[in-house]
């Protein structure tokens, strides 16, 4: 029961930090604008970063070491491929929340797979959930600043339907944690479609969004980003 506890503690603290993301985006005032947007930019470069750590460090290896090369292959690609349908099917219905939904496309698998990570012992599940928070705060902000560009939606409500998405992460974890964790490769495969679909985004959503002409401090917040999710391998690994 503490492990169950601890399952969704960790994941609601993760998704958690998606109104976090978008608090930050709410009450950022920044007085010159270039400064300002070299921050908005340099959010969405550590996003980058912490998406990418989170494949290259937990993902990827777990992934792989319960399934045969060609399997993995398959199913990282359907997850890619699968990230692209959704945003074409997105971008053919005009929504302004496409940044919402790469967000929560992201969350709900990596949270199946947190789940399952905690009932199998996984050395790296605290980091997963670490690198899961990292990565909901900048998604959340440029998720937040998404929505309010559009009048439909008011500032709170967007802030109120983060918090009770967040709600989201414990209900996938325990699905995780109580039905998959006797099933290596179905874990395995879901890490992979998720690595592939969050690759797909970081390159389609976040990575062209963060180069400024004549800037160099938005590609830093990848460096530093990717960096945390290094340092936290190092530092959970035996």
């Amino acid at each position: 029961m503490s492990l169950l506890l601890t399952v969704i503690a960790s994941t609601l603290l993760a998704g958690l930090a998606m109104p976090l993301g978008a608090m930050i985006a709410r009450f950022e005032k920044v007085g010159n604008e270039w400064i300002e947007q070299e921050f908005r930019h340099s959010v969405m470069a550590f996003g980058a970063g912490a998406l990418l750590s989170a494949v290259a460090l937990v993902l990827v290896p777990e992934g792989i070491a319960h399934l045969n090369p060609l399997a993995a292959c398959i199913w990282f690609m359907i997850g890619g491929l699968s990230f692209m349908a959704l945003d074409i099917y997105l971008n053919k219905i005009d929504t302004p929340a496409t940044q919402l939904a790469a967000m929560l496309s992201d969350f709900i698998p990596e949270s199946i797979a947190l789940g399952a990570a905690f009932a199998t012992g996984s050395n790296n599940a605290f980091l997963l959930a670490a690198l899961i928070a990292l990565q909901n705060v900048p998604e959340g902000f440029n998720a937040y600043r998404e929505l309010n560009a559009s009048s439909a939606y008011k500032p709170q409500k967007i802030i109120i339907m983060f918090c009770l998405m967040a709600v989201l992460g414990p209900i996938a974890a325990m699905c995780g944690y109580l039905w998959l964790s006797e099933s290596p490769e179905i874990i395995a495969a879901v890490m992979l479609f998720a690595s592939g679909g969050i690759l797909y985004s970081i390159f389609q959503d976040l990575a062209p969004q963060v180069k400024l002409e004549k800037r160099w401090a938005p590609p830093m917040g990848a460096v530093f980003g990717f960096c945390l999710g290094m340092l936290g391998l190092m530092l959970t690994s035996p």
